[in-house]
């Protein structure tokens, strides 16, 4: 990946990551963020250790908690956002500084990140932490059996169905300043052209995940099924619902039509037209799905009460 300029502005997303990132490293490894060895001369110098690297976004990381709204936190951005707290941590011009321990001098900056360091790999060692990684898995297992069983209802309701699958994205140019409740805002206005928009005609079901990832950031996973009686072009369907995004989104948005690409499944393609009482299609499509409700691309931050995971009713 390409390294960024130390003064590059990074997303709400790339912040988050970051944060993440930083977290991970502590768990992996037991050094401080710098070392500092004695020189001939009677200075010191630093030395990079494991985790250096993960500090050269720190003051934006700690800005990322101070933009407004109120959030609920992944159990990464907690221990961080807390450990900066419980030391003191205040802006200054070579970097983020605290007290020492008797509360009568500032560290230096790469002082401080040591004692920022050594709070987070308490905190990490805490039971709230432990527990809020093990109820994360238990939720996406839950997730998981929960939409293979909701797709077998919808699947059930006509001897074909069509299965859509498409990823919803934003330009590279609209990321920069995209924040989490914008993408939920237009979620919510995906979901609700449902009930309006032709469209979305014979639908039987669907499921929208919000996601976040390295390379490109905020993003939507969806799976749309129509009965399979009335319509036919699972191509232009797909077609049609990202051209849908491309508009609520203003122009500011881009997709991926699985559809358009179900060369690259072979056997194991699990959308276009699939007949009820085809086993294996239907485990195909089950695997689709499994996909959007995976552990590892979950939002690491998102407005309190918004639901990650949307999907249509059984009936």
């Amino acid at each position: 990946m390409t390294k960024r300029p130390i003064h590059a502005r990074l997303s709400q997303s790339d912040i988050a990551i970051q944060i993440q990132r930083l977290i991970q490293a502590i768990e992996s490894h037991d050094t401080p963020a710098f070392r500092f060895k004695p020189t001939r001369s009677g200075f010191e110098r630093i030395e990079q250790t494991r985790l250096s690297r993960y500090f050269d976004y720190i003051q934006q990381m700690i800005d990322l908690f101070d933009q407004g709204g109120e959030y609920r936190y992944s159990q990464h951005l907690q221990a961080f956002w807390e450990a900066c707290q419980d030391v003191g941590l205040e802006r200054s011009p070579g970097g983020p500084v605290c007290l020492d321990e008797e509360g009568t001098a500032y560290l230096d900056h790469h002082r401080s990140m040591n004692v920022l360091v050594a709070r987070i790999r308490q905190l990490i060692r805490e039971p709230w932490y432990l527990r809020r990684k093990d109820d994360h898995r238990y939720q996406a297992r839950q997730q998981e059996t929960g939409t293979v069983d909701y797709v077998d209802s919808v699947l059930d309701r006509y001897s074909r169905s069509v299965v859509v699958r498409i990823d919803l994205f934003y330009l590279s140019v609209a990321r920069a300043r995209l924040r989490v409740e914008h993408v939920f805002d237009d979620l919510d206005r995906l979901i609700t052209e449902r009930e309006r928009n032709p469209i979305f005609e014979h639908l039987t079901g669907y499921i929208c995940t919000a996601e976040q990832g390295e390379s490109r950031g905020y993003h939507i996973h969806a799976a749309f099924f129509f009965n399979g009686a009335e319509v036919r072009g699972d191509l232009y369907k797909a077609q049609q619902i990202g051209e849908l995004w491309e508009r609520i989104t203003r122009g500011q948005g881009c997709f991926h039509s699985c559809n358009h690409d179900k060369a690259r499944y072979g056997e194991r393609c699990g959308v276009g037209i699939i007949r009820r009482d085809d086993r294996k299609a239907r485990a195909n499509v089950h695997q689709a799905v499994r996909y959007l409700v995976k552990d590892d691309q979950r939002l690491l931050l998102r407005p309190q009460g918004a639901r990650c995971l949307r999907k249509g009713q059984v009936f």
